[in-house]
């Protein structure tokens, strides 16, 4: 079929001026788009992200020297005790200097590192970080093997091993500990594998740590040749019988399901690597409640003790007060693909089920935001159908600004009667967690915050920080097919404030120095957990717990007798990492660094790694001789899974963000429009 051809009138002079116009305008509105989100820092300062590995030329450089990672789980009660082996074998003709950044958990207590060099077993001791800095390089140079482990985040450690001669085997052993706190008489485990990339734009989040930088393994290069291989095994041992015991993430083999004793052991996937996403494991113990438990242990200079005290049942539903919800949801490029339909899943669960009486806001965040409304609206069926539609359109791409996102919900009105609570979700790649913290804090009479993390390898710092900034609680949702689950505890959560002005207190026992110092109120499903010190004599004492809840003053009482346990030597690790996150957590909230010595000297009596304290080992044989210096190597790690190459390679804000073309594509079409009408006129 001929095209029809329409004779084009040449332009007059006004319709040039508007063409005109409309480029000036253009190039306004992508210089907008093409700005770094942040104006508003006296630096304008460059984006930096993660980059893709690429292979060294040199064939006599070992560039994947990380050669297996070995995880033992031991988990005793309510406390977890991890062995990690990584091994790494310099299979060049070049010594080499490895350097590895891996993820940890947050509540991890490190205590302990070992590196065995052949037949010799060298022990790591703890040392200021500056330090121990200096002692790693000064063996470094003298042709000693040495290994550094240094704290770069709460939850992201970077280990060191130099002089790695052709050959070698290297075998570093970390031991930490944890407390696996109970959800709704839930119990779970969890071994992150992979840091996700970080976006980091702003001089603010370099002075907090800068970014970690670490190189990635571009999609598709995940393979045997690639990826050490993980091998994980766990062994529960329960005063109770254990069932109901689940991976979402990986599959396992299991034994002894049903009894006191329970093993599991990680199964390979065909075609599906093991360590790019969090390893969970979840069990029951038998029973539909967690049951109330104290824990002492009597050391030689100091005793600690651990309560885990299960809360009231929920109240009634028709004695919850209305409340408002503001839904922050990160639309950012690492959201991409998989990671945005879980929060699109998460959030029409969430909306869903908003009660008429409460009202709502959802704002969409990358590098600029948007609002649903000026204001909050109800939760009438029109407006829930309207905030679908909004988040059903939501595309990915751009920077991840979660500082002036917050900024924004805080600015937005809000009734004195009202209580309010900021639902976040994001998988919270960045690295402005301290900002953020302080930021929470603040507005925390404004606001509670209850955090989500989507996404197989989720920033849990950040996650679980915003949530205890804001006396909130943290979620993780891996796949859409957990969102409702997660939905539902937070609504439990949420309706139903048990306990507040909760108080704890002692007989016959003097107790000290317990964390947390104020406890927040007590939520649906979440225990009261403290730790302290204690002296006297526990068998007569009783640890009591007092709130105020919808039907009146709530006591319990936790006989302390026949408690003392003294083979429960992790107690002292779990209380000084307990006092050392509340000191960092208050450095976030004043900012600068007010109890750098408290927090170093904890580690070093302690022997925990911190912020301001690192592991090292040195060898006692000067191995490597000669002024060649060992081939500095960086370990490259698989992007999480389901997060696409969005998230690294690129300079960030370079990329519009969504709104920015949308305003762009509406100016443009504004003027065309125009310069067509006024033709037709004429």
């Amino acid at each position: 079929m001929p095209l029809l051809r329409y004779p084009v009138p040449p332009l007059t002079r006004t319709g040039r001026m508007l063409l005109s116009a409309a480029a000036a305008l253009f190039a306004a509105v992508l210089t907008m788009a093409w700005s770094p989100a942040q104006a508003a820092d006296s630096e304008a300062l460059p984006a930096e992200s993660p980059h893709f590995f690429v292979n060294s030329g040199n064939p006599g450089e070992d560039r994947l020297p990380l050669k297996s990672t070995d995880v033992d789980v031991r988990i005793a009660g309510v406390i977890a005790d991890v062995t990690v082996k990584q091994r790494y074998r310099n299979e060049g003709t070049r010594p080499i200097e490895a350097r590895y950044v891996f993820p940890g958990s947050t509540g991890a207590a490190v205590y302990g590192m070992n590196v065995r060099l052949g037949d010799r077993l060298l022990t790591a001791h703890i040392e200021e970080k500056k330090q121990a800095r200096k002692t790693y390089e000064a063996a470094k140079r003298s042709g000693k093997t040495t290994a550094l482990l240094e704290q770069q985040r709460p939850n992201v450690f970077e280990m060191n091993v130099a002089n790695i001669l052709p050959g070698d085997d290297v075998e570093v052993e970390l031991r930490y500990t944890e407390l696996l706190s109970p959800e709704d008489a839930r119990y779970g485990f969890v071994f992150p594998t992979v840091v996700g990339p970080r976006y980091h734009s702003t001089k603010a989040g370099r002075q907090a740590g800068g970014p970690v930088a670490l190189p990635y393994l571009k999609p598709g290069e995940e393979s045997a040749q690639t990826l050490p291989p993980l091998q994980l095994k766990l062994a529960i041992d329960a005063p109770v019988a254990v069932k109901e015991v689940t991976s979402p993430s990986h599959d396992i083999e299991l034994e002894g399901t049903g009894t006191r004793h329970v093993r599991a052991t990680l199964k390979a996937s065909a075609g599906r690597p093991a360590n790019n996403r969090d390893f969970i494991l979840q069990y029951r113990m038998a029973g539909d409640r967690v049951e109330s438990g104290l824990m002492l242990f009597r050391g030689e200079g100091e005793n600690f003790f651990l309560g885990l005290i299960e809360p009231p049942r929920a109240v009634a539903p028709q004695k919850v007060n209305p409340r408002d919800y503001i839904f922050v949801i990160d639309i950012s490029g690492s959201m991409q693909g998989q990671p945005l339909d879980t929060a699109k899943t998460l959030l029409r669960d969430l909306i869903g089920g908003l009660r008429p009486s409460d009202t709502f806001n959802v704002m969409l965040f990358s590098g600029s935001q948007r609002m649903l409304s000026p204001e909050s609206v109800p939760a009438t069926p029109a407006n829930i159908a309207r905030a679908m539609e909004v988040i059903d359109t939501a595309a990915g791409g751009g920077s991840t600004e979660v500082v002036p996102a917050l900024r924004a919900v805080y600015n937005q009105p809000k009734a004195n009667a009202v209580s309010r609570s900021v639902i976040v979700i994001t998988d919270g790649y960045v690295t402005v967690e301290s900002e953020v913290f302080q930021l929470i804090r603040r507005n925390l009479g404004n606001a509670n915050v209850f955090a989500f993390g989507i996404g197989s390898s989720v920033n849990r710092h950040l996650i679980e920080g915003m949530a205890r900034a804001g006396q909130g609680e943290a979620f993780i949702v891996t796949r859409p097919d957990e969102a409702k689950a997660q939905a539902d505890r937070l609504r439990k959560m949420i309706d139903s404030p048990v306990l507040t002005q909760v108080k704890l207190r002692w007989t016959e026992l003097d107790a000290y120095d317990v964390q947390p110092a104020a406890l927040p109120d007590v939520l649906g499903g979440r225990p009261v957990v403290v730790f302290g010190k204690w002296k006297g004599d526990p068998s007569k004492a009783k640890l009591m717990v007092q709130g105020e809840g919808a039907d009146g003053v709530y006591r319990l009482e936790v006989a302390a007798a026949d408690r003392v346990d003294n083979s429960s030597a992790a107690l002292r690790y779990l209380w000084a990492r307990q006092r050392i996150a509340a000191l960092s957590d208050q450095e976030a909230i004043e900012g600068g660094r007010p109890h750098k010595e408290a927090i170093t000297q904890l580690g070093l009596k302690y022997s925990l790694l911190t912020e301001y304290t690192s592991f090292v080992a040195v060898d006692k044989v000067v191995r490597r001789v000669g002024a060649e210096p060992a081939v500095p190597v960086d370990q490259p790690s698989p992007l999480p899974e389901g997060v696409t190459a969005a998230a690294v390679g690129a300079n960030v804000p370079s990329t519009p963000e969504p709104a920015a073309w949308m305003a762009l594509l509406l100016t443009l079409g504004i003027v065309v429009a125009t310069v067509v009408s006024r033709r037709r006129r004429r």
